[in-house]
């Protein structure tokens, strides 16, 4: 694969005439992504409803969008618009708080990925067993993982354009199973209340509720990485943002009530797979086979991959950015002529994570939380930092309510936050509480930061006239 090889103190704001010619991302299969990044799908938040009920469960999935996503998507809005550049999340930072803050932004996310990205290909070959036993044997599972992982990079090779466009087409085939569900409820109305009393709930209870449904919700920043491979990224990212929080709220809620109005218990969300169970009860056989039940598997195998592939994409692009700013050293910000895409850092990504398979993490709700929540309190600090300092700094889009609005915003999702974190610190880590690893990794980047000082050449950040509009 023919490729450029990008100088260190590249800034990240120009557009190489590569970049400009190749296909760039358009509203809907960036909703597509972004869905991706999140959610994946009504898929995982069964506990919700087996822990707090159908009552409560419903209620979280209902506000918590209106009080921890949207907050956060108004902020992504509007930084991504002012601030379209690669890198996202993790450029807004370098350029509001400095080189320093930048760098922990970029370490906690991808210290994160480590623990995120175990977890989709294991998901992945977990569904492919219901259908076929086989992976279920000795390493066959392993390597079904493995080739998650390689089909995922292959894609991302291939370009952003493949990522969305696949993006798109798996969320429309995940999404079909559930929707099935909710068209075939009239036909089933109560047809298993006979154990509807049992639908309580059991201990995980209100707040156990509320901190799996964030784990849900997180994750709307990871868009925002590949901003200058996105089309008119100042209107696109606005829009993507708001209709992917409607999208993932509709897909968690719309289920449930579904199947409440079936007299499916709450309870019998307790297993793992129980969405195929509970779509073999309302789909019945044809021709011997529980047809909705497979679909639902089917569905599950691909929300796992659609969720490693968009992230590889998102992912990706963080070191892509800081080499070019000189944070990394400079062979990861070598991109393809043909695609544009990151490949060294593709490549580097997808074996590091690779090798982490075996590790056998499970979904660790406290350090994810914990992780995500340190970077996002960054991005609402910089918002806000970026008012002030930058007042005429163009952007399309605006957290209403002026710097009033931009503080208040990141208030909930930092009650939120506090909330979960001192709720859930009871899971371990390697054998060490999840609290306390969290806390190792975000201390940890502030040595690597430290050491790493005199191999680096440092880019400063660009003034605010020069960025160039996309």
């Amino acid at each position: 694969m023919s490729s450029i090889s990008v100088p260190a103190n590249f800034p990240s704001r120009v557009i190489s005439s590569a970049k400009k010619k190749s296909a760039k991302l358009t509203l809907w299969p960036l909703v597509a992504a972004t869905f991706f990044m999140v959610s994946g799908g009504t898929y995982g938040t069964e506990e919700i409803i087996h822990g707090a009920g159908y009552g409560h469960g419903i209620l979280i999935l209902l506000f918590l969008p209106i009080f921890w996503s949207l907050p956060t998507a108004f902020m992504i809005g509007e930084l991504s618009s002012a601030l379209p550049h690669e890198g996202g999340y993790y450029a807004w930072v370098r350029r509001g708080l400095g080189n320093f803050w930048g760098f922990q932004e970029a370490w906690i996310s991808l210290a994160a990925s480590i623990f995120d990205m175990a977890i989709y290909p294991t998901l992945f070959v977990f569904y492919l067993k219901q259908i076929v036993p086989w992976f279920g044997e000795g390493s066959h599972g392993v390597w079904a993982g493995l080739f998650v992982v390689a089909a995922c990079t292959a894609l991302n090779l291939g370009g952003i354009r493949v990522v969305g466009i696949t993006s798109l087409w798996l969320f429309f085939l995940l999404s079909l199973p559930f929707a099935l569900v909710v068209l075939m409820t009239p036909l089933k109305l109560s047809a298993f209340a006979t154990a509807h009393a049992a639908a309580a709930g059991t201990s995980l209870g209100l707040l156990g509720g509320v901190l799996v449904a964030m784990w849900n919700y997180m994750g709307w920043d990871n868009a925002s990485t590949i901003a200058q491979e996105v089309e008119r990224p100042q209107r696109t990212y606005p829009k993507a943002m708001i209709a992917a929080v409607i999208l993932v709220a509709l897909t968690y809620v719309l289920p449930f009530v579904a199947v409440y109005f079936t007299g499916v218990p709450a309870s019998s969300f307790g297993e793992d797979g129980a969405w195929a169970t509970i779509g073999g009860l309302i789909g019945g056989k044809l021709l011997g086979i529980e047809w909705l039940r497979f679909l639902i598997v089917s569905g599950g195998m691909m929300s796992a991959f659609g969720m490693f592939n968009a992230l590889v994409m998102s992912y990706s692009r963080l070191p892509l950015a800081m080499a070019r700013e000189g944070m990394l050293p400079k062979f990861f910000a070598t991109t393809s002529n043909r695609t544009n895409a990151p490949w060294v850092a593709i490549l580097v990504c997808a074996s590091g994570w690779a090798l982490c398979l075996g590790l056998g993490f499970q979904r660790l709700i406290t350090l994810d939380i914990m992780l995500y929540g340190a970077s996002l309190m960054l991005e609402f600090i910089t918002l806000v930092v970026m008012r002030i300092r930058e007042p005429h700094l163009k952007r399309a889009f605006r957290v209403p309510g002026g710097l009033t609005g931009a503080v208040l915003a990141g208030l909930f999702p930092l009650a939120l936050l506090i909330l979960a974190v001192f709720k859930s610190g009871s899971e371990t880590v390697l054998g060490i509480n999840g609290l306390l690893f969290g806390a190792i990794i975000i201390a940890s980047g502030f040595v690597v930061y430290s050491v790493s000082r005199r191999f680096r050449v440092t880019a400063r950040p660009a003034p605010a006239g020069a960025i160039e509009a996309t």
